[in-house]
């Protein structure tokens, strides 16, 4: 069953220490002394166990390791836990998980500098965090059981949460050491393990601990969050990004039976009930006025024919626009001879995710306290201290699981859960506000992979590798006013461009990004600027393999060993290896290739297609990865077989359109997706790394490689290459 609503109260009204340290933050002044993550855990309850912040023990000896990154079904808890029961020997049978509380100081993610989990990194940055956490915790048994037994520490083995001492033949476990263990001081600077000595990592033993709570209905969302004085609410929103409300009649919302009230927030007019459904009535039955002076009232087309123009050179410079060179070397615009020049088009993306938005909130006074599925507990909680006036950890956040997000839970606005304490607060009383968004709030009302043209010309040297590389990225920023930004290019645009060895193997390169203002609001999608870059490199590199007469595995070959790319040419050789790429593919198919490094990662794909009723099949995909210490290969596999299909439906169907300003698709009728029975076979294949070997990113470098294998496959069957996704139109 799920656990009842917690219903601690929050205290009322702020300190005047609080007061004066949150105008202090507030004002932008530099505290003396206070690093940025003790900035944003001001407030904060910083106490932490016996075993330090990240290793909870039981009276029964059971060991539960705290993640700081949230489990939104990539299955990060399995790889995290398993860190800390590998060092610390404990039986993986007993071994759980739990979320973290929201607390920079103790839980940020190192890569980036708050409690954020995003870019692929959960496994990435608290590899070395853990392994001396679960190391630590596994001396302090060490050396309890040394005491008591009056032996050396040295003599002291663990193993599956039995601690032993062979020569006297006596054992114990963490339940009857833990009160003396627990008195001591974790080491600072623990002995780890030798890698080769791993008895969990790397086996397949490392499988999900949520699979049966979740089939069971057992795990707790925020949509079973219920309380007896819970409240609904929906939010309308204005049909066009950058409208406001100018004004609104509640009366016929007031009439519908268990709507409590209606209030204006700044998204929107939000209506309060006291179930789902008659909050849904209620904003149904809402008239609203909207003012769209500011309003975004450009079609999609409208955009892309500017971002085309922009990139040919056809259209002017608006006030403000520059172009960014992001990779330059030698002399690119002197270059003449045989040249390949093409555009790529892309369009808006959303994020799908299969739970949409929601969030629980209570405000009293100035304190706020959060149950939903927080991806970025620090941002949500500077933008909630905003709100209620408080110091950011103060915003208590009960993180739950999540049923997807692919980046759509963590922006820099925290939309939704803003948009929940606003109405919350104006409820007050500390009573729980549950706010939900339906699909169609999400898919017209949230944010979007922003719409991309690439144009590209390249010209060869006699052999028909590349000799001199232009490159033109036209797209929205996603960084644009990110807190953490420091300036300089939008690295979340040029990503997987930048870095790529076809460029390193160039010797004249000119590449440059345009970064032009839209109205619509943009974020990070799964695998970020990879969703667009790896398409465009790989779809065009098999391009110039053709015109040179190449096999496109052998064209590739050469240009990584020209970059000195040896992790591209690893996976790319075993990808072709096991999809048995020298032999001919069963009849009426035909094989694409395609191979990026993101996150970390690199990816090769060979994917089989074929034709099928006008649209492309995709039968077997053969994935290679190079991801360094494969912690869970098994959720490897996962991952790989998710990321594929993710990135296969948006490059067959994927895209969002505006007509004037409004978004035309609502659900999943209009938003096609990929269906089970068009889900291909996935196989994957890890390449193995020396023992120890520092983990990369697996959850989203399997997304941007299917696109353009599969394009490379159209490419060899037809002769033609696509230059604009989705492949298949979706049906309105």
């Amino acid at each position: 069953m799920n656990a009842p609503f917690d219903r601690r109260r929050a205290q009322a009204g702020p300190s005047r220490r609080d007061v004066i340290v949150t105008a202090t933050a507030a004002g932008g002044a530099l505290l003396v002394g206070c690093s940025p993550t003790n900035l944003m855990a001001l407030g904060a309850e910083n106490e932490v166990g016996a075993f330090g912040p990240f290793v909870k023990i039981a009276p029964d000896g059971a060991v539960s390791v705290v993640c700081k990154h949230i489990e939104f079904g990539q299955g990060n808890h399995a790889g995290l836990a398993a860190i800390v029961a590998e060092e610390l020997d404990a039986d993986w049978a007993r071994v759980g998980w739990e979320h973290a509380p929201a607390n920079a100081r103790l839980y940020a993610n190192g890569a980036m500098g708050a409690q954020l989990t995003g870019g692929s990194s959960a496994i990435n940055n608290s590899w070395d965090q853990l392994r001396k956490a679960g190391a630590a915790a596994r001396a302090m048994f060490v050396q309890a059981a040394a005491a008591r037994w009056d032996v050396a520490e040295g003599e002291i083995t663990v193993e599956n949460g039995v601690v032993s001492h062979a020569a006297s033949g006596r054992t114990t476990d963490f339940r009857e050491l833990l009160p003396d263990a627990a008195r001591l001081t974790p080491p600072a600077e623990p002995t780890l393990k030798d890698p080769a000595r791993f008895t969990l990592i790397g086996t397949d033993r490392v499988r999900r601990k949520d699979s049966l709570a979740k089939s069971t209905g057992q795990t707790r969302f925020t949509m079973d969050v219920q309380a007896d004085d819970l409240l609904v609410a929906m939010v309308a929103h204005p049909p066009r990004f950058g409208a406001k409300v100018a004004s609104f009649d509640a009366a016929a919302a007031k009439a519908v039976p268990g709507v409590v009230e209606v209030y204006e927030i700044p998204t929107g007019v939000a209506v309060v009930a006291s179930n789902t459904w008659a909050a849904k009535q209620g904003r149904d039955a809402l008239t609203v006025t909207w003012n769209e002076d500011k309003a975004e009232t450009r079609s999609s087309t409208d955009i892309l024919v500017r971002f085309q123009g922009l990139a040919s050179g056809s259209a002017d410079l608006a006030e403000g626009e520059e172009w960014q060179a992001f990779e330059s070397q030698g002399d690119a615009a002197s270059q003449t001879g045989d040249a390949l020049e093409i555009g790529y088009d892309f369009p808006y993306l959303a994020h799908a995710t299969m739970e949409p938005m929601n969030c629980v909130a209570q405000v009293s006074g100035n304190k706020a306290r959060l149950t939903f599925a927080s991806q970025g507990p620090t941002l949500d909680q500077l933008n909630v201290a905003k709100v209620v006036l408080n110091l950011p950890g103060s915003v208590e956040i009960e993180t739950l699981p999540a049923g997807g997000s692919f980046g759509r839970r963590a922006n820099f606005q925290s939309d939704f859960v803003v948009e929940c304490v606003e109405i919350a607060k104006k409820v007050g009383k500390n009573r729980p506000v549950k706010l939900v968004w339906t699909r169609e709030d999400d898919m017209a009302a949230g944010y979007f992979r922003p719409l991309v043209h690439h144009r590209v010309r390249v010209t060869t040297d006699a052999e028909g590798y590349p000799a001199a590389w232009t490159h033109r990225i036209v797209t929205q920023s996603i960084m644009k006013g990110a807190p953490m930004r420091g300036g300089g290019v939008d690295e979340s645009a040029v990503e997987g461009a930048k870095g790529s060895p076809y460029l390193a193997a160039t010797p004249h390169v000119d590449a440059q990004l345009l970064t032009p203002d839209i109205g619509v609001p943009v974020l990070w999608w799964r695998s970020v600027g990879a969703t667009h870059t790896a398409y465009v490199m790989e779809h065009t590199i098999d391009q110039l393999a053709r015109r040179a007469g190449q096999d496109p595995v052998d064209y590739r070959r050469a240009l990584y060993r020209k970059a000195d790319a040896k992790r591209h040419l690893a996976v790319l050789d075993l990808a072709a290896e096991k999809s048995g790429w020298a032999t001919p593919a069963s009849e009426g198919w035909t094989r694409g290739v395609a191979v990026h490094e993101c996150f970390g990662s690199v990816v090769a794909q060979v994917a089989e297609v074929r034709m099928e009723n006008g649209e492309p099949k995709v039968g077997r995909v053969v994935t290679a990865i190079d991801c360094g210490t494969a912690i869970s290969p098994d959720q490897i596999a996962a991952q790989m077989e998710g990321g594929t299909c993710y990135g296969l439906s948006a490059a067959l169907y994927g895209e969002v359109t505006l007509t004037e300003g409004r978004v035309d698709q609502t659900n999943f009728d209009t938003y096609r997706v990929l269906r089970h029975s068009e889900a291909p076979k996935v196989e994957t294949y890890i390449v193995a790394q020396p023992a120890g070997a520092h983990p990369t990113g697996v959850g989203e470098p399997g997304t941007p490689v299917i696109g353009p294998a599969v394009a490379n496959a159209l490419l060899a069957l037809t002769g033609d290459a696509i230059t604009a996704q989705p492949f298949v139109r979706a049906q309105a």
